[in-house]
């Protein structure tokens, strides 16, 4: 007979406090829209850049980008952006585990997001050699400009934690933030994870139009992992684990091409 009391967890997978009932924070749509494109990563970066390069006076060549002024630009728009999202959270009287967690054990979430690892790897590897071979003048960039930051084993290591915090933590908070936003006042989630996924992907077409494709998915998968699952932990995982990954292998090529 089983003795627990009811809504008892297993020991290794404790129970999340109470969380306070969700309601619908009373913001207009014209506010709900300007907070989302606060977060879109887009006017924080810019106004991180100008600063960067005017007011610290590190060099700024788009075409030509330092690891000092990609590193420093990633991590203090990544602190701007997980303040605004807790700013606004705050204002609206909503509680982050909530929207994040959605009451789901991070554990079990967590281990999910690594099960999914492999899958994810294969699919985008399969979708961007098969958009290259229907359609070979999206193949546009041989050389991904982010290799130019795996040179030393001291800037690969950086690197790495950089794109599983700027990455992995920041892109899906920021995806979280801008799906709950879309579900509560801006014609629903799924409209916001069809426009927030093909925003994603043309943010990133400086790494060539097929490449852009598949990351382009890869945030449309994500998103609806956030929006099935109503917890941010897996895909934000997967996420991380992804882009660690692509960083070993860029460097295993890199040294094994030498």
């Amino acid at each position: 007979m089983d003795d627990r009391q009811p809504g008892a967890t297993a020991e290794f997978e404790p129970a999340l406090p109470p969380l306070p009932s969700p309601r619908r924070p009373p913001l207009p749509r014209w506010l709900a829209l300007l907070q989302t494109l606060l977060v879109s990563g887009i006017p924080t970066q810019v106004l991180v850049a100008v600063l960067l390069a005017a007011v610290f006076r590190m060099p700024f060549d788009p075409a030509n980008l330092s690891f000092a002024f990609f590193a420093t630009l990633s991590i203090v728009d990544t602190v701007l952006v997980l303040v605004l999202i807790g700013f606004f959270l705050a204002a609206s009287g909503e509680a982050p585990a909530r929207v994040f967690l959605g009451g789901r054990p991070w554990r079990r979430e967590a281990f999910r997001g690594l099960l999914l690892l492999p899958l994810v790897f294969l699919g985008v590897t399969l979708v961007v050699l098969t958009v290259r071979a229907l359609v070979p003048w999206m193949h546009n960039v041989e050389r991904n400009p982010l290799e130019n930051f795996m040179d030393t084993p001291l800037e690969a290591v950086a690197f790495v934690v950089i794109v599983i915090v700027a990455g992995g933590v920041r892109e899906e908070l920021q995806r979280a933030f801008i799906l709950h936003r879309f579900e509560q006042r801006l014609g629903g989630a799924v409209v916001g994870l069809v426009l927030f996924s093909a925003a994603f992907g043309l943010l990133h077409i400086d790494q060539g139009y097929d490449s852009a494709v598949g990351i382009g998915l890869l945030g449309l998968l994500w998103g609806t992992i956030f929006i099935r699952r109503g917890s941010v932990v897996a895909p934000m995982v997967n996420h991380a684990s992804f882009n660690a990954a692509q960083v070993l292998q860029g460097v295993l090529l890199k040294t094994l091409g030498h």
